[in-house]
């Protein structure tokens, strides 16, 4: 995004070497925080790019479910040996503001934390205070704790990457979204049980 703008005002001139440095992907820890349905998308996909996957689920998903290769740890493990944390629990009880100052605090200062499942997960007021004080290397936000409304000072940060809640905005998904939703009122009418009841 910082290179879009840059080429955009025409400030591109030339490459060097220390030019947009990032991180390399390969033999880095990804810790999932959540390991359902989409933390397991997620860690199919992230073995292909050379990440170690470590996860934390606040459900207890059993382990032999996984069909990577990804070792179960602890919170807190999750939190000190993690190069990247990528949030996809479910809001309840126990996961309402799982992400505060303490977890920042034991976070890598080198790490990124990635929240693309439910904004209040995270005290955006902790992470925007962890963010300013350098105790993380930055974050990539899809949702947010009061959403729509996103906190000014997130806007204001250079090392938060903001997006509007898009992580499913992909035609194929949100024809398939559409397509469940008519199942389950079509089961529901028809007496049989809804295909994707949550209860």
């Amino acid at each position: 995004m910082e290179g879009d703008r840059l080429v955009r005002k025409g400030e591109f001139k030339g490459f060097y070497p220390t030019f947009f440095l990032g991180v390399e992907l390969q033999n880095k820890v990804l810790g999932i925080y959540g390991m359902g349905r989409i933390g397991k998308a997620v860690a199919k996909r992230a073995v292909t790019c050379g990440l170690k996957i470590i996860y934390h689920d606040p459900i207890h998903i059993a382990k032999g479910s996984i069909e990577v290769s990804a070792h179960y740890v602890s919170f807190d493990e999750l939190l000190k040996e993690s190069d990247f944390i990528s949030i996809h629990a479910p809001l309840i009880t126990e996961t309402y503001h799982k992400f505060t100052k303490k977890e920042f605090r034991k976070m890598k200062k080198e790490a990124f934390l990635i929240n693309a499942a439910r904004g209040p997960l995270v005290k955006e007021e902790d992470l925007i205070y962890a963010l300013k004080q350098g105790w993380i290397a930055g974050a990539g936000l899809d949702v947010y704790e009061f959403e729509p409304e996103v906190h000014l000072d997130l806007i204001k940060l250079d090392n938060v990457v903001l997006l509007p809640h898009i992580g499913s905005a992909a035609t194929e998904v949100r024809e398939r979204m559409a397509t469940i939703a008519a199942d389950n009122i079509i089961a529901f009418f028809k007496g049989e049980p809804p295909p994707n009841r949550v209860n």
